[in-house]
């Protein structure tokens, strides 16, 4: 068996899931659940970013001890990425120890390959991202493009720094080659123009007092906590036995691919790579971008008020309603609109009046004319597998969509409902094998719902059962 160890982003804890989350989970649990489907021994990881500066700000404005805090919040994601249906592996926190002793020694190894030093600086800083900007990185009104309105910090310390500056033509190299693939080909070009511009050293950690005393202490310093993005991207390791179980990691490093938005390349394409160059460890071999959820145009922000939480939604119109919309109707290389009335649309037309018709009423003429049900053994539509493997997922549903079509199409002409006998059955028999199909080429996006067609469909009489999706 080939291994297929696959990742989302590990998101900050500092407040509940918003939909946009639910969008890479789902993502995610695609791509993972199709390895798994062709063989492939395939673990998926998240987790919770603990450490940032922004959980411990969130953590005292409501006076919850900061423990307390991740806890709970994490505890939040984890819940979501169940109720999605989402088949985790692994979900590692930031806060475990073990996470702790990995980081360590991740910085360790950087340490001793003379990679880290001690300076006194001052810098721009964005709570938001975690991150420090140069002025010419900032919007008109001297503002963070990824959160306009948040007034930035100012900030003068004396901090541990990594070297970034030194692995410049190193990334270049390996991103140029493909070495560490970067989808799509417009993202790759973005962070070659960003090397191209000249790397610097980069702080990576934080004073006690700033930190709160919170997160992963930096090694033979008591004074200094280590930077959240170094932490956090170790969470792909740690969360698979780095630093704390040898062989596991061994196993499942490098991950073959890491899921993110659009928002976080630069941690993940130039910073994560260069501190596993360092570290002498080996790097991953992709990173697959994709775009934002936006709410009537605009990027999912708690201070703009327009957050959806995810399982209310799922509450009221089932998980696999929620994975078809943000797999059908949002393209991956797009920013894409999450509306509820277009989720109403989508509902009833492609599942209850498409999907959930097609299976009632072939079952209700299967059970009138007492047709046996089969086990099938089916294997992807070439089209669809080809459509997985370049991340158009949403292309994917397109054309297991078009399957659906063809069906109904072929049963309005052949008019199933006035033939009896061999000649009935020998027509619902071919109906039952194309929407088997249709089944197992669903199974990494609507895995709930596939289950029970194919379910349905094996049965030693098949007989009708309550719609798949009820008309809203």
């Amino acid at each position: 068996m080939n291994k297929f160890y696959i990742t989302t982003a590990i998101p900050y804890v500092n407040a509940k899931p918003h939909i946009g989350h639910a969008l890479e989970f789902v993502e995610a649990d695609v791509l993972a659940r199709f390895h798994k489907i062709i063989g492939d021994e395939t673990l998926l990881l998240s987790g919770g970013d603990e450490n940032s500066l922004k959980n411990v700000q969130a953590a005292e404005e409501e006076n919850t001890p900061i423990q307390k805090f991740v806890d709970r919040n994490s505890a939040l994601f984890h819940d979501l990425a169940k109720k999605l249906n989402t088949d985790f592996d692994i979900f590692q926190k930031g806060s475990d120890q073990r996470h702790h002793a990995a980081s360590q020694k991740l910085w360790k190894l950087c340490f001793e390959n003379n990679d880290i030093y001690k300076k006194k600086y001052t810098g721009i800083y964005c709570v938001g991202c975690e991150l420090f900007y140069e002025k010419n990185e900032l919007n008109k009104n001297g503002e963070c493009f990824e959160h306009p309105g948040k007034k930035l910090e100012e900030v003068t310390e004396e901090n541990w720094f990594f070297k970034l500056s030194k692995y410049q033509e190193s990334l270049k190299k390996i991103i140029e080659s493909d070495e560490l693939k970067i989808i799509p080909a417009t993202r790759k070009n973005e962070v070659l123009s960003f090397l191209k511009q000249g790397l610097k050293d980069i702080s990576i950690s934080r004073s006690n007092k700033r930190a709160r005393n919170w997160g992963v202490p930096v090694p033979n310093d008591p004074t200094q906590r280590i930077y959240v993005w170094f932490d956090a991207l170790n969470i792909y390791q740690s969360g698979i036995g780095f630093g704390w179980d040898e062989e596991k990691y061994q196993k499942w490093w490098p991950a073959d691919l890491h899921v993110i938005g659009k928002g976080i390349i630069r941690f993940h394409a130039i910073y994560w790579p260069a501190f596993l160059l360092s570290a002498k460890l080996k790097l991953p071999k992709s990173i697959f971008i994709h775009e934002y959820l936006t709410v009537k145009g605009q990027k999912i922000s708690k201070s703009l008020g327009n957050t959806i939480d995810p399982i209310e939604v799922i509450e009221k119109y089932g998980v696999d309603a929620l994975r078809y919309y943000l797999l059908k109707e949002i393209s991956p290389f797009f920013d894409g609109d999450f509306s509820e009335e277009k989720l109403k649309e989508l509902y009833n037309s492609d599942l209850a009046n498409g999907l959930g018709n097609l299976v009632s009423r072939v079952a209700k003429l299967c059970e009138k004319n007492g047709v046996e049900g089969k086990k099938s053994e089916v294997k992807f539509d070439e089209s669809v597998e080809k459509e997985i493997d370049g991340f158009r997922l949403n292309e994917a549903l397109k054309e297991i969509w078009g399957k659906i079509t063809d069906v109904d199409k072929k049963i309005n002409e052949e008019k199933p409902w006035e033939l009896s006998g061999e000649e009935a059955k020998t027509k619902l028999k071919n109906y039952i094998s194309k929407i088997q199909k249709i089944a197992f080429n669903l199974k990494p996006f609507l895995p709930g719902t596939a289950e029970k067609i194919e379910e349905q469909f094996s049965e030693n009489q098949i007989k009708s059962r309550p719609p798949l999706f009820p008309r809203i």
